[in-house]
């Protein structure tokens, strides 16, 4: 007899300069060996970045990258009798904005620049705009599942 636990998810407290649970998520994204101020400095480094650049605020257009980074649809590797179908599956909200920050922070480190700061904020900047690695990937992943929408009744 197999009970289920029914667990809350824990979120991060908001972070306290622009008190917002995405920076906060962010931060968490970031965090390498536990260094929070590190990660923290990072992103507001970055925020500073963004507002010299764009002259808007840097929350506004991190929110927006964010909702357009941040994918509907994500494939599954299914196998079912021998062969194995891409079987696209929706994502949930707070699934999706996870995917959406993790994409930024990956292909901000693959970026070229100084420090990571500058990356970060060149890919935020890029991502609010509709431009960016990170919105290639979110676009080549919608595409995958639309192309394997057939197999969409193998999902489980």
């Amino acid at each position: 007899m197999s009970r289920r636990i029914n667990k809350k998810r824990k979120f991060p407290n908001a972070d306290p300069m622009y008190n917002s649970f995405l920076v906060s998520l962010m931060m968490s994204k970031i965090l390498k060996s536990g260094k929070k101020t590190i990660a923290q400095k990072i992103i507001y480094e970055a925020f500073d970045i963004i507002q010299q650049k764009t002259n808007d605020l840097p929350l506004k257009t991190f929110e927006k990258a964010v909702k357009n980074v941040s994918p509907a649809v994500k494939i599954k590797a299914k196998r079912v009798g021998g062969s194995t179908y891409q079987v696209p599956i929706e994502v949930k909200k707070f699934r999706g904005i996870n995917l959406g920050l993790c994409w930024i922070i990956q292909f901000a480190k693959a970026r070229s620049g100084k420090t990571i700061a500058i990356k970060l904020a060149n890919e935020i900047i890029d991502a609010s705009k509709g431009s960016g690695n990170a919105i290639r990937k979110k676009d080549e992943t919608h595409r995958m599942a639309r192309s394997n929408k057939a197999f969409a009744h193998f999902r489980s």
